[in-house]
């Protein structure tokens, strides 16, 4: 059984080696503008301890999924290509949900199509597309927000 639980700072560097792992997969024509150690020293210094970093264990002393929070902004998102396709995401994404109830925010590479059918299946919407010249691949990106539906006369809970 995965657990989800807030990474500690004991978790860095697999956390960023999830994100390594799970970058290069998806989107291998995107230029990286930082090393692999840089990306841990990132996660080490600032992500995990400033951060809300929360983690998927498998259970065997493994992490094979991070998630960002910071406010809300999903800032990360991020499984190991292994177990893309098992629900992981979906939870990490009602966690969010639960964490953030008032909406989330996130930006994703515009290239990145299975992640936008991931979103938009999570009743996020494209808002914003950029040419990528606010970040630091310098790739085409697009902004995604979620809002809570307000509950209608018909959504409302009937009382006992």
């Amino acid at each position: 059984m995965i657990a989800l639980r807030r990474a500690t700072v004991d978790d860095a560097r697999a956390a960023a080696d999830v994100w390594l792992r799970s970058f290069g997969a998806a989107l291998p024509t995107v230029v990286r503008p930082h090393s692999d150690d840089e990306v841990r020293d990132y996660f080490r210094e600032f992500v995990v301890p400033r951060q809300e970093t929360w983690v998927a264990d498998s259970g065997d002393g493994a992490l094979v999924g991070v998630m960002v929070l910071h406010g809300e902004l999903l800032s990360q998102l991020y499984l190991d290509p292994d177990w893309r396709g098992r629900g992981l995401g979906d939870r990490f994404v009602r966690l969010a949900k639960e964490l953030s109830p008032h909406g989330l925010n996130l930006w994703t590479f515009q290239i990145n199509k299975p992640a936008h059918r991931f979103y938009e299946r999570h009743g996020f919407v494209a808002v914003e597309h950029t040419d990528g010249s606010g970040n630091e691949e310098r790739e085409p990106d697009v902004r995604y927000v979620w809002k809570p539906r307000e509950m209608g006369r018909s959504e409302r809970p009937l009382k006992s």
